[in-house]
C-alpha cells in the first residue's frame, strides 16, 4: 500500500495534483475492476501499469478491500473557476441528464450525494475537474474502457466538449458529505440506463 499512499495520499484521500484522485470509500468492486483494468492494459496509464502488472488478483482484492473501508477527512473543494452559466448547465446534466440526446442523469447510477453505489459503481465527489474531465474523454474516445454494456462509454459520447467540462466543473465543486460511503446495491428507485453495472 506504500506505494499507492506516493501519489494518493497515506490515506487513499487524493493529492492536490488533479490527476491523482481520491480512492478512499469507492466501493471495493470499482477499485477492483480498475487494478485489473490496469493490470492487464484495458486502462492505460504506465505507472500503473508497470506497478500492478504482476499481481495476482487475490492481492489486487485486498488492496480494493483496504482502500474501501478508509474514511479520511474530506478536504474541501476547490473554488469554481468557471461561469455561472456553465455551473448551471452542469448542474442539470449532473441532476436532470439531457434526455433528448440520451443521457441520464448521473445521480440514477451514481447516487444522490455522488458518493457511488455498490459494489462497482464509483462515487464522484471529491474529484478536481481536470480528472472527471480527462476520464469522460477517455470513454468518449476509447482509450478507457469497459466490459460490455460500456455505459460510460455510451454516455460519453452523447455529451458535447462544453457539456464535459460543464459536468466536471460542477461535480468537482461539491463538498465531500460527511458519510461518503456508497449507496447499496438496489437503493436507487430507478433502474440504470445500461442495464448493468459499470466496471
Amino acid at each position: 500500500m506504500l506505494a499507492c499512499a506516493v501519489c494518493h495520499g497515506p490515506q487513499g484521500q487524493g493529492t492536490n495534483n488533479d490527476y491523482f484522485p481520491r480512492l478512499a470509500g469507492k466501493p471495493a468492486g470499482y477499485l477492483l475492476n480498475q487494478l485489473i483494468a490496469f493490470r492487464d492494459g484495458r486502462r492505460r496509464y504506465p505507472p500503473m501499469n508497470y506497478l500492478l502488472e504482476y499481481l495476482p488478483e487475490a492481492y489486487l482484492r485486498q488492496m480494493a478491500d483496504y482502500l474501501a473501508a478508509l474514511r479520511p477527512p474530506p478536504p474541501p473543494p476547490p473554488a469554481a473557476e468557471v461561469s455561472p452559466a456553465l455551473l448551471t448547465r452542469g448542474r442539470a446534466l449532473v441532476t436532470e441528464g439531457d434526455p433528448g440526446h440520451g443521457v441520464p442523469a448521473c445521480a440514477r447510477c451514481h447516487g444522490p450525494a455522488f458518493t457511488g453505489m455498490e459494489p462497482a459503481i464509483p462515487g464522484l465527489v471529491g474529484l478536481h475537474a481536470s480528472y472527471i474531465s480527462a476520464q469522460l474523454g477517455a470513454f468518449r474516445y476509447g482509450t478507457r474502457t469497459a466490459a460490455a454494456p460500456d455505459c460510460m462509454q455510451i454516455i460519453a459520447a452523447a455529451l458535447t466538449e462544453n457539456d464535459v467540462s460543464a459536468v466536471a466543473a460542477w461535480l468537482a465543486s461539491l463538498p465531500i458529505p460527511s458519510d461518503p460511503s456508497p449507496v447499496a446495491r438496489g437503493a436507487l428507485s430507478m433502474p440504470l440506463p445500461c442495464g448493468s453495472e459499470p466496471n
